[in-house]
């Protein structure tokens, strides 16, 4: 089930609702042609998949960011061996924590904006899992029943400032920093699951998540025995190999099978 936040093109702009994304996606990440969204009764993490009687074409809408979470992002640094080696460092013996603020969150075809304290911001495409309820101390092997679903992100990260400060927060907190979408899959084995981006059109990363140091439920084990996780919470389970830079104008794509494709203009701030 693809579950998506969305805003009407007519009509109250501001209303924003729910609904689950029929019919098939392509390849490319696209719906086809005859998909349609079917609304839901509010966020389906707190009143579960309630149907109602209306439809929306997918060109009539506008797709958001379809979880805002109401606590925390949380990144995991270093998690296929080619991106560690590429940065310089080994693979990290336990996984490599970071947050990132809920406010650096923005949805589909939202632009990211490039802060004028950075003159190297990358692109990072990753999977991103969202967690349905409230959880701690996870058993790994207990980790999808706290798992509500998956999406495609893009862990943008200001590069020069992760060296400057020696940590990650500014790198990768400012505002438009996490884009989410284009919508979360309910009904997915993330075992297995290519991983591209695309920059103006030109493939810069390729990679499965079969790479993963540290596979989602050793991830979830993880992060919950740290902290308690919250319905909407938001674990990146880290990038492949081929980060590289942002431009103005540039247009950034992250494809994932099974899920879809999540695609960003870039500008100046």
């Amino acid at each position: 089930m693809r579950i998506v936040r969305f805003t009407p093109l007519s009509g109250d702009s501001d209303e924003i609702s729910y609904g689950v994304l029929t019919g098939e996606v392509d390849q490319f990440g696209q719906p086809a042609d005859d998909a349609v969204i079917v609304a839901l009764a509010g966020d389906p993490l707190y009143v579960g998949i309630k149907l109602l009687e209306k439809e929306y074409a997918v060109g009539d809408v506008r797709l958001l960011s379809p979880i805002i979470p109401r606590s925390k992002v949380i990144g995991i640094g270093k998690n296929y061996a080619a991106h560690a080696a590429e940065m310089g460092g080994d693979v990290p013996a336990e996984p490599l924590m970071f947050l990132k603020p809920n406010t650096s969150v923005v949805g589909p075809n939202d632009v990211i904006r490039l802060p004028a304290q950075s003159e190297e911001v990358h692109y990072e495409g990753e999977l991103a899992v969202v967690i349905g309820r409230i959880c701690r101390d996870v058993p790994a092997e207990k980790a999808a029943d706290v798992i509500h679903g998956y999406t495609v992100a893009n862990d943008v990260t200001a590069r020069d400032l992760q060296r400057r400060d020696g940590q990650f927060t500014r790198a990768k907190g400012f505002d438009t920093f996490c884009p989410l979408g284009p919508w979360i899959e309910t009904e997915l084995d993330p075992s297995n699951l290519q991983v591209q981006t695309y920059l103006n059109g030109d493939l810069v990363q390729d990679g499965n998540t079969s790479d993963l140091v540290f596979d989602i439920p050793t991830l979830v084990a993880h992060v919950s025995s740290v902290m308690t996780l919250l319905p909407g919470d938001v674990i990146l389970t880290g990038t492949p190999d081929g980060v590289g830079p942002l431009s103005a104008d540039d247009e950034v794509e992250i494809l994932i099978s099974g899920i879809g494709a999540l695609t960003n203009k870039v500008a100046p701030r």
